[in-house]
């Protein structure tokens, strides 16, 4: 008769996850406490492998993070680097097709900063609405011309130009071109006070 595998006890791993995504989002005990209502104490407790948490205290744990459940149970990879296969690639498209955004970040994670390839068709407008005050948008051209309103004010860029602004005004993207646009984008948000 075959042994049937005996359960790992999870506890450690959970524990060593919660003390690296906390420090990764510079969360204080006390912070993460009052954000999840999980107890100091426990939350203590859970890092330091002397309490083995319930489910329902992960998910309050995760939530509070940011991070999917299995963030806090799931073993780190030896390697810290993601591949993204352009065909798994995630792409937003505008309703008549002309604008495209592709996502060149992993999604299970909250990020500070999100990177983005962005496809402009000629003689086309994508317009954005004002982001959360604090957001910047850096963009490059790499293929065609952008005229970026930002706010009241108009820029130029030719192929090569870069461009960072405050993206919590109206903004806008449009192609004067007779071929497609193609930039890369930045957008990094603004770190919460006290996180």
């Amino acid at each position: 008769m075959a042994k049937s595998a005996s359960p790992v006890d999870a506890a450690p791993l959970v524990g060593a996850n919660l003390r690296r995504l906390r420090g990764e989002r510079g969360l204080s005990l006390e912070k993460l406490a009052r954000a999840s209502g999980v107890s100091r104490a426990m939350l203590g407790q859970i890092e330091l492998n002397q309490s083995t948490p319930t489910i329902n205290v992960l998910w309050k744990i995760a939530r509070a993070l940011g991070v999917p459940f299995s963030a806090l149970i799931s073993e780190p990879t030896a390697s810290r680097a993601r591949v993204l296969h352009a065909e798994q690639a995630k792409v937003l498209r505008s309703r008549d097709g002309s604008f495209t955004s592709r996502a060149l970040f992993p999604f299970d994670e909250p990020q500070a900063a999100e990177f983005y390839e962005l496809h402009l068709a000629p003689q086309s407008t994508e317009v954005a609405e004002p982001h959360a005050p604090g957001t910047v948008e850096n963009l490059v051209v790499t293929r065609g011309a952008l005229e970026m309103r930002i706010g009241d004010e108009v820029h130029q860029l030719a192929t090569g130009d870069a461009i960072q602004f405050d993206a919590d005004l109206p903004h806008q993207y449009h192609n004067p071109g007779r071929g497609e646009a193609v930039m890369y984008l930045v957008m990094t948000y603004a770190q919460k006070k006290g996180a």
